[in-house]
């Protein structure tokens, strides 16, 4: 096939890239960019495959204007045995997108004639501007088509909610053209969203330990993958008394609970995903958007609530995964005060602080880290360079084990981590 109005082909990734993705997502249909294939069709193949994806969606975030996530889709295909990729590329709501270097200009902005991308001109930008809708996961066109719900029907089914012959219509999952919108795309079985969980040897990003990610699936599958991860991180401190034994949580497990679900159902979507991340003293849960346009930072707290997602919210309530709208919020307050929360234009930020745990009179954490932290603390002792994937082998205990007992030990400050994860060194405080 050769090209056309919705199809493209590049033999690889060339400084022209961006100009043809802001031609498709302010053309009224979208388009497709096939990498690996030259002008008359012949396919040449894409060495490197994973680094030029990884390269496609680095470029199409960070240099086009507005957001695109959730307007294109990255695909490794292969044609006659060869590599290529495909940038499958959805029409944008927020038009005109814009090469952001060169701003709303005509050198900025295109748009699709024929097979090629034509400047548009100052007339074109101006109507287009004045004609901008109000983003939402309704109206956003998922990146892709064909979608599957079997993972859905299940949850429906278990909770005795029996899906009809309509179920994809009654959930609002398509637009009125009859395909399927951005909810759908969350929702669906496979799709390209993931919630990204990153912990950290300290109080900040400096030493990174861990990072997973929750998603690429039915968003309750996701979310549910998440919430499992967070009891397990969220673990408890214990005391002995002669009388009975005390614990304590690191975070009280239903506000960080609440406040997870809120970020993804409220999450703004076109912005980018939720994102959980352990210190050492504190856990972060963030979500992409800023209060929702029209809701005051008093109607929040005084628990009014307009879902940003209201296609979300409803699967949501039915899986019973949040309450009435607004509910969540009281049950944070009831823990914690208003400070935890933190808005701004594009984010909302909510920040637990870890409780402060039993401490025994020698500085250490009463509990099962006694045992566990002292043959941790001798190999430091010995080697302060000592990187963790080496204390991991020197002291035979599993990853695990290694982060959790450094960042218990770390938050009543006897330990810190200075420099890098490879180059740095541990320094141990014997006085406290």
């Amino acid at each position: 096939m050769l090209e056309n109005n919705r199809i493209e082909y590049k033999r690889e990734l060339n400084d022209r890239f961006e100009r043809s993705v802001v031609s498709f997502l302010n053309y009224a249909g979208g388009g497709e960019i096939v990498l690996g294939i030259d002008n008359s069709g012949k396919v040449t193949g894409i060495s490197n495959p994973d680094t030029v994806q990884l390269k496609i969606v680095d470029r199409v975030k960070n240099n086009i204007k507005p957001q695109t996530l959730g307007l294109f889709d990255v695909i490794l295909d292969k044609i006659d045995n060869k590599d290529v990729i495909r940038v499958i590329v959805s029409a944008g709501r927020q038009r005109p997108y814009y090469i952001r270097k060169f701003g709303m200009t005509e050198q900025g902005c295109f748009i699709r004639v024929g097979s090629s991308s034509q400047p548009m001109t100052e007339h074109m930008i101006e109507n287009l501007l004045a004609k901008r809708q109000q983003i939402t996961l309704q109206t956003m066109t998922s990146p892709r088509q064909n979608l599957t719900f079997k993972q859905l029907r299940i949850y429906y089914e278990e909770k005795s909610l029996e899906p009809t012959e309509q179920f994809i219509e009654s959930l609002d999952l398509r637009q009125s053209s009859g395909e399927f919108n951005y909810a759908a795309y969350l929702l669906a079985d496979q799709n390209g969203a993931s919630i990204k969980v990153a912990i950290y040897a300290g109080t900040d990003k400096v030493d990174l330990l861990e990072t997973r990610e929750y998603g690429n699936c039915c968003l309750i599958t996701a979310t549910q993958r998440l919430l499992d991860r967070l009891d397990s991180e969220n673990r408890t401190f214990a005391k002995i008394t002669s009388k009975k034994r005390l614990e304590r949580e690191r975070v009280n497990t239903v506000a960080l609970r609440e406040a997870v679900i809120n970020a993804i159902v409220h999450n703004d979507y076109v912005k980018g995903f939720p994102l959980v991340e352990f210190f050492a003293d504190r856990v972060v849960v963030t979500s992409c958007g800023g209060l929702v346009e029209g809701l005051s930072e008093v109607d929040f707290f005084k628990c009014r609530s307009m879902p940003r997602n209201r296609e979300l919210m409803r699967v949501f309530r039915n899986m019973e995964l949040v309450e009435q709208i607004g509910s969540g919020l009281s049950r944070i307050l009831k823990v914690y005060d208003r400070s935890v929360f933190e808005f701004t234009p594009s984010f909302t930020v909510v920040t637990f602080p870890f409780a402060k745990a039993f401490i025994l009179p020698n500085g250490e954490i009463n509990g099962e880290i006694n045992g566990e932290i002292k043959s941790i603390i001798d190999v430091i002792k010995e080697y302060p360079d000592v990187t963790i994937p080496k204390l991991v082998e020197l002291t035979g205990k599993s990853k695990n084990t290694v982060f959790r007992e450094l960042q218990r030990y770390q938050v009543i400050g006897r330990l810190q981590r200075e420099g890098s994860r490879k180059k740095g060194r541990w320094i141990i405080d014997d006085t406290k």
